[in-house]
């Protein structure tokens, strides 16, 4: 995919080629590998492999604008400027409109990984003439079946299982959200051994959009 860039797990870079600015979502173990700093960080939820200080440190400058739920952004000691977000609502940072979508467990067996009373999301936005959703961490959701209206071109969802949907569910929530091409995400450290046969699983059911499957930048 042009001008993004996949770090692992959640961790997204894209770069929006007309206004020259760069926007993170959830950047993870980095290590040198992300080549300049963010405009806008986005962080989708506070588990530690998707809020990582270290890695916000890595990319940040003075002028970087860190937007988050406010559990994130209490926790961040640094001068820049923070927006706190909350589901279903919509923004403008910095000339950049975006908005925000639930992310949460629904399954019984999941419910306290990523409570919905938390307010943890998702993000929506328009970069290169493309629609872009970041699902977060989240199982297939109601409110994933009203997203199709917004006619998303990319989208990003989990497929790991244990803490998110697997590739069963996270197909369903592909086909419902009918996104022109669907990438995989939050799966090798989850699925370990069987993550490779659960990016087949996800494949082979996923029948509304083309599935993408990211090399991860070196």
């Amino acid at each position: 995919m042009e001008n993004l860039t996949w770090f692992g797990n959640a961790g997204f870079c894209f770069e929006d080629r007309q206004g020259n600015k760069v926007y993170f979502i959830d950047p993870l173990e980095l290590r040198g590998r992300a080549k300049k700093k963010a405009d806008i960080i986005f962080i989708t939820h506070a588990h530690q492999d998707h809020f990582s200080p270290k890695d916000i440190e890595e990319i940040i400058k003075p002028e970087t604008v860190i937007v988050a739920p406010p559990d994130i952004t209490s926790q961040i000691d640094k001068q820049n400027e923070k927006v706190d977000v909350e589901p279903n609502k919509e923004y403008e940072v910095k000339g950049f409109k975006f908005s925000t979508i639930p992310a949460y467990n629904n399954h019984p067996d999941r419910l306290q990984f990523h409570p919905k009373s938390s307010n943890w999301v998702g993000y929506i936005f328009s970069l290169n003439g493309k629609k872009i959703y970041h699902s977060g961490d989240t199982d297939y959701i109601p409110e994933m079946d009203g997203l199709k209206k917004w006619n998303i071109d990319v989208a990003m969802i989990p497929i790991g299982g244990h803490y998110t949907m697997g590739p069963d569910e996270a197909a369903k929530a592909a086909n419902a959200i009918g996104a022109k091409i669907t990438i995989p995400m939050h799966f090798r450290i989850q699925a370990g051994e069987k993550a490779d046969e659960y990016l087949e699983e996800f494949k082979k059911l996923v029948t509304n959009s083309e599935v993408k499957i990211l090399e991860e930048v070196s």
